[in-house]
């Protein structure tokens, strides 16, 4: 059985190669069934987001993969191989377990730590699973795989910290206000990166959104994706003691909110603290903002760098991951080279069986019948004596398994017990 993976992904290839190449879920089922179709291939899988498509197959020994996965992207992409070849990366054997581990750990993503191609290569193994086309040797691979994700997740930081700036300030007002569970978010201006930090602290426990904006149907517009409520751009001021967490991402050439406004509000609210943050840029918020009490305001930059420390301590956590994944390509090349030796010795207990009933029944012939008690003392014997004769060779066999010199072990012990190849 011969491993490959063949693919492009954000570090080998433009986006327009990934585009050229990439599989959109409802033809995946097709895909799979002509990949495997093809003479040769016994399991297939097709990953394919936006950063990366690749195709991992399992083939029999005398294919060649490389020349089937060339065939299978022509035909299905119309793609000749050389006009690829400069973005393509393969990998064989080891080194192909090894690049699927790191990919689940999502150590080979664009941002490092990133859950979201573990819940990726799920779905694909999945499809693969419901065509038919992962259903031996590969399917195990992919499993351990994500069994190696999971022990990176939970034995080393790599994901525990916000390396984009929505999350980033999610992380800030956890700092601030403990829990996130029952605090109110205004939203002033209906930009991209706002809607997305509102987000994540609606799933981070926020009850309530308000939404402004100086287009009052916009407002109304993105109020409605949060089950929020709009306010009108003239009197979300005023509302503002209600709010806990203020984020501004408008177009206005000026400061929307000034340091006399924020100090009337902060007595408001009787000096309960208050986050804001302001994405804008040019910025909403005056600077001055921040000198006053219970008031904590962080602007891009400010973000920026937060998200720049913990992407530099995921680093560190990598190099963490780096050595577990190593380790776990370690044991599963163990076990795979335990398979190999596992017919020569499953061949070898046959042989010596067979050699004992052959000699159990000579015996009844010479003797004629037995008793019982006879039967069972002449099993007992025969059976001690056959798995003393087979323990030295199956030891041998298991503790060279993987070894250079492994392979010379399995002939000389095939070719001393006239084992069949």
């Amino acid at each position: 059985m011969k491993l490959l993976v063949t693919g492009v992904s954000h570090k080998t290839a433009p986006v327009e190669v990934r585009e050229s190449l990439a599989f959109r879920e409802n033809t995946l089922p097709d895909a799979l069934a002509d990949l495997k179709s093809r003479d040769g291939v016994a399991e297939a899988v097709i990953l394919s987001t936006c950063n990366r498509v690749e195709i991992t197959v399992t083939t029999e020994d005398g294919t060649d993969p490389q020349t089937v996965i060339d065939r299978f992207l022509a035909d299905e992409k119309q793609i000749a191989p050389e006009t690829i070849a400069p973005y393509v990366f393969r990998h064989e054997g080891r080194d192909a377990i090894h690049h699927l581990f790191r990919v689940a750990a999502s150590l080979d993503s664009m941002v490092v730590g990133e859950p979201q191609i573990l819940g990726q290569l799920k779905a694909a193994y999945a499809a693969a699973k419901d065509n038919g086309a992962c259903c031996g040797w590969l399917d195990g691979l992919m499993t351990r795989a994500f069994g190696v994700a999971k022990r990176v997740r939970s034995e080393t930081g790599i994901g525990q910290m916000a390396v984009s700036v929505s999350y980033a300030a999610v992380e800030l007002a956890r700092k601030i206000f403990g829990s996130l569970n029952h605090r109110t978010v205004m939203i002033v201006g209906a930009g991209k990166m706002s809607e997305l930090a509102a987000r994540h602290l609606r799933r981070s426990g926020a009850s309530h959104v308000f939404v402004t904006n100086r287009t009052y149907e916009r407002a109304v517009e993105l109020a409605k994706v949060f089950q929020g409520t709009p306010v009108e751009y003239s009197r979300f001021i005023s509302m503002l003691p209600e709010v806990d967490i203020v984020i501004t991402s408008s177009g206005a050439p000026h400061y929307i909110l000034t340091r006399d406004d924020m100090q009337r509000v902060i007595a408001a609210r009787r000096n309960k603290p208050m986050f804001l943050i302001d994405i804008a840029v040019p910025r909403n918020i005056d600077p001055a903002v921040n000198k006053v009490d219970n008031i904590f305001l962080y602007d891009i930059d400010d973000l920026q760098e937060v998200v720049n420390a913990n992407l530099r301590e995921r680093m560190k956590e990598a190099d963490h991951a780096e050595n577990l994944v190593a380790e776990e390509v370690d044991r599963m090349m163990a076990r795979l080279k335990v398979q190999e030796v596992t017919p020569t010795i499953v061949g070898l207990q046959e042989q010596l069986e067979q050699i004992r009933k052959g000699e159990i029944d000579r015996v009844r012939r010479k003797l004629g019948p037995m008793t019982p008690q006879q039967e069972e003392a002449i099993e007992a014997l025969t059976r001690g004596i056959v798995n003393k004769i087979a323990h030295g060779p199956i030891s041998e066999l298991r503790n060279h398994a993987g070894h250079p010199e492994g392979a010379h072990i399995v002939a000389v012990i095939r070719k001393a017990f006239h084992l069949q190849d």
